[in-house]
């Protein structure tokens, strides 16, 4: 895609990216009030059958996903108008769903300006590795990546690993601003859990916010991952690297029942959301019809999606990712050289 063609795409997207005050207070009404709702109901139906407030927990772990989408679109500013706004309402959903909101503005931003860049990767995003990297790995870091990148331990102990304990510590380098605001952060945590436990008696509280805790981290993950995570995705080193391309070819359109999609407050429109950040959550869609050449993004279903649990690395050669089984023989001949060029190595050192 040329310079002209980049600069057209986002004056197509340009009209969206202003917020809407009566659509943005009317997304905080119809989430956090259903939250709320369904957090008391998951309570009260401790005293009928615990497998009702499962059911219940997992209804609101979707609200809690929703609520994420606020928190997200805050630490883009693009969810009000006003940026003091942004910050309060941005603060309190990362109370509410865990995550420091100027730590994760900051390393969003960076993950955002980086995105499919194999020379800048390492900060808001997922660890990849690529088949030569793994290749020439020491035997401890391939089983500490394989150990990263089992679904079991990336949806099973992400969540915790992630929300409950990373997000928990400032980053190494953070500015006092950020600090401050982890720190705060965690203090409402803890204050809102104390008081909902001297409430409710901290057995209950446990039953009902563990379960919606562990879900709606567990599907924030995946949308992250998936969503960047599909075969035929897009990534280059720096020279060759390109903004739009990294949105358009990197990011997928994750396409979702429209109750799902609701409830993940558009986000699998994430090619157009990576194209132009500002666009509000609930104008992602328009934005995405009114522009036709974001149609040819990768559409992915849930179906299509759960394949992406096979891809592991990322396949410079052949620009896909590819899983640990699929590339075996080719491993081996990185690992093992041919005994010509084995031979000729003493040679080529000496010179």
């Amino acid at each position: 895609m040329t310079e002209p063609k980049h600069a057209q795409l986002k004056k197509t997207v340009a009209p969206f990216e202003k917020s809407d005050l009566k659509s943005s207070i009317r997304q905080l009404i119809n989430t956090l009030a259903p939250l709320v709702l369904l957090w008391c109901a998951a309570y009260y139906s401790l005293s009928v059958s615990y497998w009702l407030t499962l059911a219940i927990g997992i209804v609101t772990s979707g609200f809690v996903i929703r609520t994420f989408i606020i928190f997200h679109d805050c630490c883009h500013g693009s969810f009000f108008n006003n940026k003091k706004a942004n910050d309060i309402v941005g603060t309190i959903t990362g109370v509410l769903t865990l995550v420091p909101y100027q730590q994760w503005k900051n390393s969003h931003a960076i993950h955002h300006a980086t995105s499919s860049n194999l020379d800048k990767r390492g900060v808001g995003d997922l660890w990849i590795l690529t088949v030569e990297e793994y290749a020439a790995a020491s035997f401890f870091r391939r089983m500490a990546y394989r150990m990263y990148r089992h679904p079991l331990v990336m949806f099973g102990l992400g969540p915790i690993g992630v929300f409950m304990i990373q997000y928990r510590f400032n980053r190494k380098g953070a500015r006092r601003k950020e600090k401050r605001n982890t720190h705060l952060t965690n203090f409402l945590i803890v204050a809102l859990y104390a008081l909902l436990c001297w409430a409710i008696g901290w057995q209950a509280f446990i039953m009902v916010q563990g379960p919606i805790f562990f879900v709606s981290g567990l599907l924030g993950i995946w949308l992250f991952y998936v969503q960047h995570q599909f075969e035929d995705s897009y990534f280059e080193n720096e020279d060759e690297w390109s903004y739009v391309k990294a949105a358009v070819d990197g990011s997928s359109y994750y396409k979702l029942p429209k109750v799902l999609q609701w409830i993940t407050g558009n986000i699998g429109f994430h090619h157009v959301h990576h194209l132009s950040p500002k666009v509000p959550n609930y104008f992602l869609e328009q934005a995405h019809n009114a522009t036709p050449p974001l149609h040819k993004a990768t559409t992915i279903n849930i179906k299509e999606s759960l394949e992406s649990l096979q891809f592991r690395l990322w396949d410079e050669q052949n620009k896909k990712f590819v899983s640990f089984r699929g590339i075996k023989q080719r491993l081996r001949k990185i690992e093992k050289p041919p005994e010509k060029l084995k031979a000729a190595r003493p040679s080529l050192q000496g010179e």
